[in-house]
């Protein structure tokens, strides 16, 4: 027996250590997504109209309601994750679920929220600032050359978007499951979650590009799709925290 154990033994901070998973993995998560789903078909649908209803509730507000929306969608994304956690036990999840983000680190949840929206709003910030220039020089330039100008500016502006917010959703990707289940603290938590995404770039690409194509096509019969795509969706991002994450 080692005589230098000391007991009790005080367990570790989890530090948000991510592994290398296989690019091919991607595809176990949404299938895992769906296996979910079709469990509890019933209770996923139910927790999606929820939610649904709620955020556009919030986001019909002019302003301050899409701010709410991305403020509180880490919370919701917290029962989320939970809900995908105990059907993978062998639980049974529960509409009720939904909140529970709510009553467990909701100050945490909602400061991932203030970080991602305030990254967001940065970029949109800059973007604007793009457009207006390549506009007014078109103004100034005159009409031929300078509708050639403002739309440069235009598809500058997009594509400077959509590159910065890369590390804005990599960063916030995992961090609602991270600060949940694990009790981190934003900042670590995003910091954990971007490292993750960047040493899995490859599977997250091919994840989000599925997405993506999802995503287009859940809007397609007057939104209907996404009764199907945030179930299956969530039990993926679950399953991919838990495929990427050590010690979890």
């Amino acid at each position: 027996m080692n005589e230098s154990a000391q007991f009790p033994v005080v367990k570790t901070t989890f530090r948000g250590d991510s592994r290398e998973v296989d690019p091919a993995a991607c595809f176990q998560w949404f299938l895992t997504g769906w296996t979910m789903f079709i469990a509890n078909p019933g209770v996923w649908i139910g927790s999606t109209v929820l939610l649904m209803v709620m955020v556009l509730a919030i986001a019909i507000v002019p302003v301050f309601g899409q701010i709410a929306v991305n403020l509180l969608l880490p919370v919701f994304a917290g029962g989320l994750v939970l809900m995908g956690r105990r059907q993978a036990i062998g639980e049974q999840a529960e509409i009720a679920d939904l909140f529970a983000g709510f009553r467990h680190n909701a100050g945490g949840l909602v400061m991932v929220g203030v970080l991602y929206t305030a990254g967001i709003f940065g970029i949109a910030f800059i973007a604007a600032l793009l457009v207006g220039g390549g506009v007014l020089g078109g103004v100034v330039t005159g009409r031929v050359a300078g509708f050639g100008i403002a739309l440069g500016g235009m598809m500058l502006a997009g594509l400077l978007v959509f590159l910065l917010s890369i590390p804005v959703i990599m960063a916030t990707w995992f961090a609602p499951a991270l600060v949940f289940f694990h009790d981190m603290e934003p900042v670590p938590a995003m910091k954990a979650s971007f490292a993750a995404g960047v040493r899995n770039w490859l599977p997250m690409l091919i994840f989000g590009s599925i997405l993506g194509v999802a995503l287009f096509f859940a809007t397609l019969p007057a939104g209907l799709g996404f009764l199907l795509l945030v179930p299956v969706f969530s039990g993926a991002v679950y399953a991919s925290y838990r495929d990427i994450f050590v010690e979890v």
